[in-house]
């Protein structure tokens, strides 16, 4: 089955835009390395005061696009437009863009005033106005009294701060987060995304966020941008993507994603586990074999064997179900997380609230079903 790429809500949608930053275009934005391929025409546009974060598997790109907004890498084709502005030929230290990195990049002789004052002391601004600005901006990361530290004498997250702030301190016109919150441990990560986002929404400045973690960009982004082999596959708020992705890759690659067996029925419907169910999105043609995307909490798993295997779907739509046995139950808190194999041999997962679960323990019996959603479905080779 063919997939189209580049699909819709690359724009931001008109009411989701906030004053107080600038517009973002990328437009046909193409890198190549050698051989290697890194932008192939990449194609986005980021509202003023948008908080987008680049999603993917490593080498799709989205690092190479950060580098390229910055300023550190030249596109090989393609513009930049910042607030209507063309930058692409714009060397980094013009473009007005604050940047924070991985590794802290903080600069070990300096005090945490010093180096959050570093970006206005190369623009040569008054010693007393840099000084009010680096106090005002470490109390708004939450760190006064902190001034006066070097970098070995804060912690790992106190360090992001310090950086964060020091990104801040030029008012940069656009904010890039390079993964900035992978070093740190669960608990601060946490805590700084949520710090992250709140100065964000507070200055109202545009973000770009790279990131490999799916619950931050999830959590923290107006808009995800999911990438593929330098395209684009993807760009919609976080609940879109989740509950309609575009194509079979952004669906597995964006949470948990059960492929189950089933066969294509007439007018855009597929059969599986019993149940007819919409399609939506590339849709193979009545009788071919394909494969059912399907989440774990849209399955909905009984107890006892109510269905069959092959189980006749009725006139209306609703079937039976599938019978199945559990293999494993993995209690996650409210929720459990239920490994199951169906009757005719495909595996499964299903997520129910804990209260439901208790009597489905390894080796009990039951039906599984879908919830009555539209799915994606992928032909079988």
């Amino acid at each position: 089955m063919t997939t189209t790429a580049t699909t819709a809500h690359q724009s931001p949608p008109a009411a989701e835009t906030r004053s107080g930053g600038v517009g973002l275009r990328l437009g046909g934005l193409r890198r190549t390395f050698g051989t290697t391929t890194a932008l192939d025409g990449l194609d986005l546009d980021i509202a003023p005061g948008e908080l987008v974060a680049l999603l993917g598997p490593s080498g799709c790109g989205k690092t190479t696009a950060l580098r390229i907004i910055a300023g550190f890498e030249t596109a090989d084709a393609g513009e930049l437009l910042m607030g209507g502005e063309d930058v692409t030929a714009t060397p980094a230290n013009r473009r007005d863009i604050g940047m924070v990195f991985q590794s802290y990049s903080l600069f070990p002789n300096m005090t945490a005033a010093e180096n959050v004052a570093y970006g206005l002391r190369v623009r040569k601004a008054p010693k007393a106005e840099r000084a009010e600005r680096a106090a005002e901006l470490l109390e708004l990361v939450g760190l006064p009294g902190r001034d006066k530290h070097y970098p070995h004498q804060l912690s790992g997250g106190q360090q992001q701060r310090v950086a964060l702030a020091r990104a801040l301190a030029i008012r940069p016109r656009v904010l890039l987060l390079d993964e900035p919150l992978s070093a740190l441990d669960a608990k601060v990560r946490l805590q700084l995304r949520e710090e992250i986002r709140r100065l964000q929404l507070e200055l109202g400045i545009t973000t770009v966020f790279v990131t490999h973690d799916q619950e931050e960009a999830l959590s923290m982004a107006d808009r995800v941008a999911v990438m593929k082999d330098g395209r684009l596959e993807q760009c919609a708020p976080p609940s879109e993507l989740y509950e309609r992705p575009a194509t079979p890759f952004v669906a597995e690659f964006v949470g948990t994603m059960n492929r189950l067996p089933g066969v294509m029925g007439d007018e855009r419907t597929v059969e599986v586990l019993g149940q007819r169910l919409p399609v939506h999105g590339d849709c193979p043609d009545a009788g071919h074999a394909v494969e059912v995307l399907l989440r774990p909490e849209s399955l909905r798993v009984s107890a006892g064997e109510g269905g069959k295997p092959g189980a006749a779907v009725t006139a209306d739509g609703a079937g039976p179900g599938e019978a199945a046995t559990v293999r494993v139950a993995t209690f996650l808190g409210g929720t459990t997380r239920l490994h199951l194999t169906t009757a005719s041999g495909a595996e499964a997962k299903a997520d129910l609230p804990s209260w439901e679960a208790g009597s489905l323990t390894p080796g009990s019996r039951c039906t599984l079903t879908p919830h009555d959603h539209p799915v994606l479905v992928e032909e079988t080779a």
